[in-house]
């Protein structure tokens, strides 16, 4: 027989495994497939004096859903003599108001009220002075109870949509709420993406020393984008990238075996 027959399973084997190779050289490029927001080296980040001034402040948009409190006698804490308690008259609680499309607000009474692109305060101030007709010194207490942000984990795609509380909201409350950081993630390397998503302005934080912390964005405002790069888990991902090939060559081998 041909010394050639038998050479032929093997050249066979050969040619197989330099393409498993080609094939797994070739994936390795895409060892971390996951990222967002990926900048260019020598990127100029955005950079913030950290002060808080109006440009920042909240500023009541489209679709902000609203709770409403409003108490009569300027918010005062009536006493009720004959059981000897105190008692606060608030009108309205426990209700909800969403600002449509154009701006406006179906409040009690009052009816639709135009508050788009005014703060939390300056919503305050113009419903008391329109309940002012109707209640005896009303005291306005409104909150946005939709205010968020969105906080991603780069190393394993894990999003928490964070509620705010406050207009003076920190990273680090952030963090802590979306559950801190993973054992692969740079604490040197959090991105915080704000504004139009089209061109929006991308700040760099770094608090893994305290230098990076005097020159880091630490503040956090509603629908914020807070990206945490991850160092990518190489044995891992090696070891999904091997796995097939390996179970490939052992079923090659095998049918070999069984040729000779």
């Amino acid at each position: 027989m041909n010394k050639s027959y038998f050479c032929r399973p093997y050249q066979l084997m050969r040619n197989l495994l330099f393409i498993l190779l080609l094939g797994f050289l070739f994936s390795c490029r895409s060892l971390a497939p996951n990222r967002m927001f990926q900048t260019p080296n020598g990127y100029e980040y955005a950079k913030d004096t950290g002060a808080v001034n109006p440009n920042t402040t909240y500023l009541i948009q489209s679709n902000d859903k609203l709770e409403l409190h409003i108490y009569s006698n300027d918010g005062f804490r009536l006493v009720d003599i004959t059981q000897n308690t105190m008692t606060t008259t608030n009108i309205y609680e426990n209700f909800s108001y969403v600002v449509d499309d154009s701006g406006n607000v179906k409040f009690p009474i009052i009816g639709n009220l135009n508050i788009k692109g005014l703060t939390v305060k300056e919503a305050q101030s113009l419903l008391e002075s329109k309940y002012t007709k109707f209640y005896n010194d009303p005291f306005v207490i409104l909150r946005v109870t939709n205010r968020h942000v969105l906080v991603f984990l780069g190393d394993n795609g894990h999003g928490v949509l964070v509620n705010l509380q406050n207009d003076n909201t920190s990273l680090f409350e952030a963090l802590a709420l979306a559950g801190g950081l993973t054992e692969n993630s740079k604490a040197y390397k959090i991105k915080i993406v704000r504004g139009d998503l089209h061109n929006p302005k991308i700040y760099l934080a770094d608090i893994y020393s305290l230098q990076g912390l005097r020159n880091s964005e630490l503040r956090i405002l509603s629908n914020d984008i807070i990206y945490i790069e991850a160092a990518p888990d190489y044995k891992q991902r090696v070891f999904q990238q091997l796995t097939p090939i390996v179970g490939i060559i052992t079923a090659v081998l095998l049918v070999l075996n069984l040729v000779k």
